[in-house]
């Protein structure tokens, strides 16, 4: 069963307040995670999805906005705020200020709208999908996946499948009516790259003797919310960016804090990438 509807609006709008609330500490994920009440596997994408930036840009853009209110109200010096925002150098500050805000620190104290400082409003969301994309409650029966660990970039996963085929294969354990999936527990828009934990596996319909680096997975049974993806694997960004940005603040869905899932419908070792067939599932309470 799925859980009530969830107000992501209001959710993330706690998270912005506390990070502006806390400019002057590290951001924890964890920690906002249980600001938002939500899943630390998924909240950050819903975060970014739905405002159009990571939270690391969140809490740049809230520094840099009390850094002009610094200079317009306050008679600290440029280095004085420069290491409040947390830069390291006056010259690193001063050119990320200027980006911001189009003049240097120095000019804008002087010739900048010097009136009540107002936060400006966060992007709205962008991502769009066609129409003819259809997302579906299923509930997938609870499965037992044989799985390798893949760390890195998630596009790269194909090597880490070729070293579990490669496993199968020599012990002539290759069948057709086995279900390649692919586990993913990291959002790489908050994750260093060589940190990032997936794991490739299958699914198979009966019990097998394994040994490492293979490990047994348990998949639980649940409903998953399963947007089925036509097209080359690196195209799945924007399917997910509307998913996450668009589809579950409408749907008011709750995720649960299990990884996402991916079903692969078919082969890249035998079908073009345009026709590649893959089940987006993310998990629901």
């Amino acid at each position: 069963m799925t859980g009530g509807r969830i107000d992501y609006e209001e959710r993330l709008n706690r998270v912005t307040a506390y990070v502006d609330d806390h400019l002057d500490e590290d951001v924890d994920l964890q920690t906002l995670a249980d600001v938002a009440r939500l899943s630390p596997y998924h909240w950050h994408r819903i975060y970014h999805a739905c405002r159009g930036e990571t939270i690391a840009a969140t809490v740049t853009r809230l520094r840099l906005e009390r850094a002009a209110a610094d200079l317009a109200q306050t008679s600290m010096t440029t280095a004085e705020i420069a290491q409040r925002s947390g830069y390291r150098t006056v010259s690193s500050f001063t050119a990320a200020f200027l980006r911001a805000f189009g003049l240097p620190p120095a000019r804008y104290r002087v010739r900048g709208s010097h009136v009540l400082h107002l936060r400006s409003p966060v992007r709205t969301r962008a991502t769009t999908m066609d129409a003819n994309h259809a997302v579906a409650i299923v509930t997938l029966k609870k499965a037992r996946a044989v799985t390798i660990e893949h760390r890195g970039s998630y596009l790269n996963i194909e090597r880490t499948f070729d070293a579990l085929y490669g496993w199968l294969g020599m012990r002539g354990l290759i069948r057709p009516d086995m279900r390649p999936i692919g586990l993913f527990y990291d959002d790489p828009t908050a994750v260093p790259e060589s940190d990032l934990e997936a794991r490739a596996g299958v699914i198979l319909p009966e019990p097998l003797d394994i040994e490492p680096p293979l490990e047994r997975i348990d998949i639980p049974g649940r409903d998953y919310a399963v947007l089925t993806h036509t097209g080359p694997y690196a195209n799945m960004k924007s399917a997910y960016r509307w998913l996450f940005g668009e589809w579950l603040p409408a749907a008011g869905q709750e995720l649960a804090n299990e990884p996402l899932l991916e079903e692969y419908l078919n082969s890249p070792r035998d079908t073009p990438p345009a026709e590649l067939v893959t089940k987006l599932c993310l998990p629901l309470l």
